[in-house]
């Protein structure tokens, strides 16, 4: 048997599976990398939106941390919810000397709309996390939150990416395009030093819960894999398409994309 090559997740859950830490394993699972998972918090959520949220103990936390990291390899890991400082202040401790691959999903507002995590928190993550980042995937919102910009174009998008990296020091940006209006999804990676562009043909359906944390999941997987940064973001961006593709229409509101959409 080939060596295993092991993904980590730190996030939070949905019990719907669409998103979270249940989407983090599935891709990691598609794309053959071993997953492993930190629970940062419990969601109760479904494709309508967010019922409640608990958070786990910091103790808990720290507690996860030191278990995968004092037994197990990891090849690259990725946040997604992170819901408060103190929890960020956690992780920054366990993870800022690991050097190996560590993808940033700001997550901060579901696709629903619901706020996840708080203001303070989003400070930190800007301020402290993304130094530390292999790659930070920030969304239109989220992208104009971190950056205090408007960001509603091609043209933004790029300045956006380039402040994101020379201005906060993340490794680089990936800003998803999305959002914006038109017949092609664009993303911008900026790697300190080369603008990349990502496009695919938009997809016309409200299924795309948890399409942000497949995306980043995806680019993980295969970064712990020993693929370059512009490798995992191509092959990523084929595996978040697809996946929306072929999303699955089940649930009142915003179905799921479908993590095995690449095989079909």
């Amino acid at each position: 048997m080939k060596d295993v090559t092991c993904a980590l997740t730190i996030a939070g859950t949905d019990p719907s599976g669409g998103a979270g830490i249940q989407a983090d394993l599935k891709t990691f699972q598609e794309l053959k990398s071993y997953g492993m998972s930190i629970i940062t918090s419990i969601v109760a959520q479904n494709t309508t939106g967010v019922q409640d949220i608990h958070h786990v103990p910091l103790s808990m936390i720290e507690a996860q941390l030191k278990s995968v990291f004092s037994d197990m390899p990891v090849h690259a890991f990725k946040t997604g919810m992170i819901a408060n400082v103190d929890m960020m202040e956690i992780i920054y401790t366990h993870v800022q000397n690991k050097h190996i691959p560590f993808v940033i999903d700001p997550v901060m507002v579901a696709t629903s709309g619901d706020t996840l995590i708080s203001d303070e928190a989003r400070d930190y993550l800007r301020d402290k996390l993304l130094p530390i980042s292999t790659v930070v995937t920030p969304n239109l919102p989220e992208t104009e939150y971190i950056t205090g910009m408007k960001v509603d174009s091609i043209e933004t998008m790029q300045q956006a990416a380039e402040m994101i990296v020379h201005d906060f020091g993340a490794g680089s940006a990936l800003v998803k395009g999305g959002h914006l209006v038109g017949d092609d999804a664009i993303d911008y990676l900026y790697d300190g030093e080369k603008m990349h562009e990502f496009s695919a043909q938009r997809i016309d359906t409200i299924n795309t819960h948890g399409t942000g944390c497949t995306y980043s999941a995806a680019i993980t997987a295969y970064l712990s894999k020993g693929l370059s940064l512009l490798e995992a973001v191509q092959k990523g961006k084929v595996f978040v398409t697809k996946a929306i593709e072929h999303s699955l229409d089940i649930g009142a509101g915003s179905g799921p994309t479908n993590h095995w959409g690449i095989r079909l």
